[in-house]
């Protein structure tokens, strides 16, 4: 039987790195990063990238493959993702993509959504027009997405309109295509995400944040200040360093800040995965038991 891709998700600091090589140790595993920073050469400490040690243990790929100074969004990611994916896949391995980006994860597991993007020429003409006459324009186009949307929304409005004005096509009815094939690829998706209650999970991202400054974080990012891309410079932990070595906040400050960042984007990611209903939810306390990889094996790798 055909290896299928394993998903393995989960906020920033639940264990995920661990978690994914000891499952691809038992079920003949690859891991494939998902995560939008790591994926840079020289950010492996703010990045908190698996270390040399542990991608020595099983094969890891698409860590540290790009440099500082590239851009990257997530149709990028796929092109890179999917040959490597189908190259473990077609040696008879299971890739075991792992990481907490829920753009770049959706990307990988649905494809892109099927809408144009935005058309700069067509966007003046409609913003030229009142809200009134967006929303009979639209609700001439596309009634059902203008009952949807709510008539104040001028943006909301504007992209619909786009949308059907660009393609021929009602948004509402393109969308709706797009849930039907989502929900039938998902019936052949299958992976987990961990669930860390919040006092744990700041506890945490409070240790993995201090162990970062101390581990060498600063330096990092002192060397590579200059080279980083507008999608680089956005790693949490980036900004706050940078804020530290141009003398606007102290050592503590840093710390916090970065304590701070990393919290809200933990909870920006548990809210993704909550989304994702493919995803089976599993307890950190179920993560942290002994059997959880023979429990994962029965349930996930049945042959």
């Amino acid at each position: 039987m055909t290896p299928a891709p394993f998903y393995l998700c989960g906020p920033t600091a639940s264990g995920k790195s661990s978690l994914a090589i000891a499952l691809a140790q038992r079920c003949n595993g690859e891991i494939v990063n998902a995560d939008a920073y790591q994926l840079y050469q020289g950010l492996e400490t703010i990045t908190a990238a698996p270390s040399a040690e542990e991608q020595q243990i099983v094969p890891h790929h698409l860590y540290s493959v790009l440099s500082p100074s590239s851009t990257c969004d997530a149709q990028r990611y796929i092109d890179m993702a999917h040959p490597v994916i189908e190259e473990i896949i077609s040696r008879g391995k299971t890739p075991i993509i792992t990481g907490g980006s829920g753009l770049y994860l959706k990307f990988l597991t649905h494809g892109p959504a099927p809408l144009p993007t935005a058309n700069a020429e067509l966007r003046l003409r409609l913003d030229a027009m009142s809200l009134d006459e967006l929303l009979a324009e639209l609700q001439k186009n596309d009634p059902a997405d203008a009952a949807r949307i709510e008539s104040q929304n001028r943006r909301y409005l504007t992209r619909s309109l786009e949308i059907f004005l660009l393609t021929g096509k009602p948004a509402s009815e393109q969308r709706d295509a797009w849930i039907t094939a989502s929900a039938l690829k998902e019936q052949s998706l299958r992976g987990i995400f961990i669930q860390v209650p919040r006092d744990q999970l700041h506890q945490r991202i409070e240790q993995r944040c201090k162990k970062m400054l101390d581990s060498g974080a600063i330096d990092e990012v002192q060397h590579l200040r200059h080279q980083l891309s507008d999608t680089s410079e956005k790693a949490i932990g980036i900004p706050q360093i940078i804020a530290h070595l141009n003398g606007e906040i102290d050592y503590a400050t840093c710390l916090q800040k970065m304590i701070e960042a990393t919290r809200q984007y933990a909870k920006r990611q548990e809210t993704w995965f909550r989304k994702e209903k493919w995803l089976q939810a599993i307890p950190l306390e179920k993560i942290n038991s002994r059997n959880i990889i023979d429990e994962l094996m029965a349930t996930f790798f049945k042959s």
